[in-house]
């Protein structure tokens, strides 16, 4: 990872000082650096060890990086990582951009990989992570949104990225096709597990531990599986209450909600759905051979249950 991070500062290098500055600023926030170190696991306990596997970790950190920023505007956010956002200190255009200058720089480093079925991964994955962003979007204010729809989105915004972390370090590393497919098929239960656990974290979290503002979602208008069980679970009345919140988009009622989340069991039918995911990458990941990187494969998707930020 230490190595990584000196292929991230060596590459956010530009002869436009805002260009570091604002990239420095989300990077440096102390982020999980999950899909770098997926793809770094996957290649170890597969045993690639070659250069590549750092430049294409700073790749997928990149994106990852690029969709925040973007993320942020789109979602007017003042607070990540208990930081205010890059858009809340250098404004959206500088944001923007800065989230466009990473994108195109991670196409130049997949370039680097010399390898088709590498670029084939990441240009379909920023593909999709695009059209989960817009479907979103258009899902912003809707309650009728149910599970179904719910996980297309996730699966296309946070999932897919993961998904293409795993696969990359099995394409790395020459592995079968069965191989590169559960390693795929690991990172996108990895990936969605991780989402869902962020979204009961809107409900049930704690604002400091979590670096952002609790209920930030309902704020956002976006109906997520607490609300969805919630609604599905509650009584006419806090059902009602519920798909107000949602198409209004309105926190003044947040304690109200939060009550009703946590009284009609909602935050344990999420978890319960996180936990159903974590034990499909568990699953999944057993077709690795036995060593340290797949048992920290195996303890990540197993301790990610518990993550309070």
């Amino acid at each position: 990872m230490r190595a990584m991070d000196a292929v991230i500062a060596r590459r956010l290098d530009s002869s436009v000082p805002l260009v570091g500055q604002v990239a420095r600023h989300i990077i440096s926030a102390g982020g999980k650096r999950l899909r770098p170190a997926l793809l770094l696991m996957v290649c170890g306990a597969l045993g690639y060890r070659g250069d590549q596997r750092l430049n294409l970790a700073a790749v997928v950190e990149f994106i990852h990086t690029a969709t925040l920023l973007h993320d942020d505007v789109v979602d007017e956010s003042t607070l990540r990582r208990g930081r205010p956002t890059a858009n809340e200190t250098f404004g959206n255009p500088a944001s923007v951009l800065v989230g466009d200058f990473l994108h195109s720089r991670a196409f130049q480093m997949m370039v680097d990989a010399g390898d088709m079925r590498v670029m084939e991964i990441l240009s379909e994955a920023t593909n999709v992570i695009a059209e989960g962003e817009v479907l979103q979007l258009m899902n912003t204010h809707d309650a009728s949104l149910d599970e179904a729809g719910y996980l297309r989105v996730i699966r296309s915004k946070t999932a897919k990225l993961f998904e293409a972390s795993a696969r990359l370090g099995a394409v790395l590393a020459r592995s079968t096709s069965e191989v590169e497919g559960a390693c795929a098929e690991y990172g996108q239960a990895l990936g969605t597990a991780f989402q869902v656990i962020d979204d009961v974290l809107d409900y049930d979290g704690d604002t400091a531990e979590m670096g952002k503002n609790l209920g930030d979602d309902l704020r956002e208008g976006k109906n997520t599986l607490p609300l969805i069980a919630a609604m599905q679970r509650g009584t006419t009345e806090q059902s009602a209450t519920v798909r107000r919140a949602i198409e209004e988009g309105a926190t003044d009622e947040l304690p109200l909600i939060l009550r009703i989340v946590r009284e009609t069991g909602a935050l344990e039918v999420t978890r319960a759905a996180a936990a159903a995911e974590a034990q499909r990458a568990i699953d999944a990941i057993r077709a690795l051979p036995a060593n340290s990187y797949a048992e920290g494969l195996l303890q990540l998707a197993a301790q990610l249950l518990q993550r309070r930020n």
